[in-house]
């Protein structure tokens, strides 16, 4: 059955950052199956609650959505695509701890993230 999880996302290892960086990081709120998958009917039943808070040192924090687009996933801060961050293949790669994602930020400039925490959510309704 899918629930509704905290996810932390953490800049994995780049050439600027050789260990990686805990300080440059998202958490979001997304339901997920037993397989660490995202649960599309879940989350179409409920889209509000797909949420995103981006986290960066020096930089305010943002909060957003998790979206669908005609090409995959995304997280949105705004109305439009402009500022747009996509997440390479989500749909098929699973949120499970020390697995990896690909965020390409709106200037094609793509990161790799790790997942450090995927936790039941527990809020009433969830």
């Amino acid at each position: 059955m899918p629930q509704w999880n905290l996810v932390r996302l953490e800049l994995a290892r780049t050439p600027e950052f050789p260990g990686g960086s805990a300080s440059r990081a998202y958490m979001l709120r997304v339901p997920l199956d037993p397989g660490g998958l995202i649960d599309e009917g879940t989350l179409a039943r409920r889209p509000a609650m797909a949420t995103v808070r981006r986290f960066w040192p020096n930089e305010p924090d943002q909060t957003g959505y998790l979206v669908r687009n005609g090409r995959g996933w995304a997280f949105s801060y705004a109305v439009g695509e402009e500022d747009d961050e996509k997440l390479f293949h989500l749909e098929a790669h699973p949120m499970r701890v020390g697995d990896y994602i690909t965020i390409t930020e709106p200037d094609g400039t793509a990161y790799p993230f790790r997942v450090v925490r995927a936790q039941p959510d527990g809020v009433a309704g969830a």
